[in-house]
């Protein structure tokens, strides 16, 4: 098969759907080498993704305006599969180029969340209609569609009406090097971000959909002592999380990382008293088998698809609920046996998620469309 793909996140996006591409390329491409992987991009860098030499990359012919560059990928790109004589085209992260339906092209779009029609208010009301239409599109067009959790899958049927047959469950796959007891010392970071012995550890954007605040109030109501480390790019809401702590007096007991590079984090995870992940409402929640895969202990919440990502190897609280944050944190940073059995349990669970297994399901998703 010749299978091209909608690379633009794997090249310039470096957590998120960034890495879901990353990931994706590089098993389909180490597990299945016998098919042709072009990748299509409208930008090119080489600082994230630096497998991209083991691909056939096509990109416009001349640097080009950030707009140029989006009606390239959005508007031209499907003639120039056909071009290409691509098999089949896998569009990523929600969306696929206009006129793809008209082609003969067949296609595939995973679809991660709908969580702007969730939680509208976290959005532009711009961004809504745009991420709507293009969601709204890539579902009608596609010959299969992938939703990276049943939760997703739920969404798509309700908000879109498409037909459940015309969807696949595959989960996401952890990169290996979570899988591994080698690379960054701990040691090291310690020294690099002045890290304590001991902490919990929240990853994930720093925004309200992510709910840190809840965790640092639940924190200070149970009267906990072990500092917290929040790994994730800052928006405004931080400032309300600093505001919290200084407030209370717990200023030097919350460190917040921004900038952590993807090799530094398994060791993060594996330092860690445990992992919580509060979030109000994800599409996945892949922060959750990272731990686990690493040994980390889980809180997370009882909403959405974290339930069905954590299984019964995580601890669940309702993210609304500080104070129930807080008695679900101190039970956690208390019992020692309790910690153990969610390492065994976690680490069962992450096998599950493993790359191997993950583009297997990919590719058999390919094969039963053509």
């Amino acid at each position: 098969m010749k299978i091209g793909f909608d690379a633009k996140r794997a090249f310039l996006n470096r957590a998120g759907l960034g890495n879901y591409s990353r990931n994706t390329l590089i098993s389909l491409k180490k597990y299945f080498p016998e098919n042709e992987y072009t990748l299509f991009t409208p930008e090119i860098r080489k600082d994230i993704f630096p497998e991209q030499s083991e691909f056939d990359i096509v990109s416009p012919d001349s640097p080009a305006l950030k707009i140029f560059q989006s009606l390239w990928r959005s508007f031209s790109l499907s003639g120039i599969l056909e071009k290409h004589k691509i098999d089949l085209f896998h569009g990523m992260t929600n969306e696929l180029p206009s006129g793809i339906h008209k082609t003969g092209t067949k296609s595939v779009v995973t679809i991660h969340d709908l969580i702007f029609l969730h939680y509208p208010q976290y959005y532009k009301s711009v961004d809504r209609k745009i991420y709507y239409q293009k969601v709204k599109y890539a579902c009608s067009a596609a010959n299969k569609i992938i939703a990276i959790s049943t939760q997703t899958k739920e969404d798509i049927i309700r908000f879109f009406n498409v037909d459940p047959s015309r969807i696949e469950v595959v989960f996401q796959g952890i990169s290996e090097r979570f899988c591994s007891e080698s690379g960054i010392d701990f040691s090291v970071l310690k020294e690099k971000y002045n890290l304590p012995d001991q902490y919990i550890l929240s990853v994930g954007t720093i925004e309200p959909r992510k709910n840190q605040l809840n965790i640092l109030k639940g924190i200070h109501s149970a009267q906990i002592e072990t500092p917290v480390v929040f790994i994730g790019k800052p928006t405004q809401y931080a400032l309300k999380i600093s505001e919290f702590a200084e407030k209370n007096k717990i200023g030097d007991k919350v460190f917040i990382l921004n900038q952590v590079s993807d090799d530094e984090l398994p060791a993060l995870y594996r330092n860690a008293l445990m992992l919580a992940y509060i979030s109000e409402y994800e599409g996945f929640g892949l922060p959750i088998i990272e731990a686990m895969a690493c040994g980390c202990p889980v809180l997370t919440s009882n909403t959405s698809c974290l339930p069905e990502t954590g299984g019964n190897a995580a601890l669940y609280c309702d993210p609304g609920n500080h104070e129930e944050i807080g008695i679900a944190l101190k039970k956690i940073v208390d019992d020692q046996i309790l910690r153990k059995e969610l390492i065994e349990k976690g680490k069962n669970r992450a096998e599950k998620f493993s790359l191997e297994k993950t583009s297997s399901k990919i590719l058999d998703v390919y094969k039963n469309i053509l």
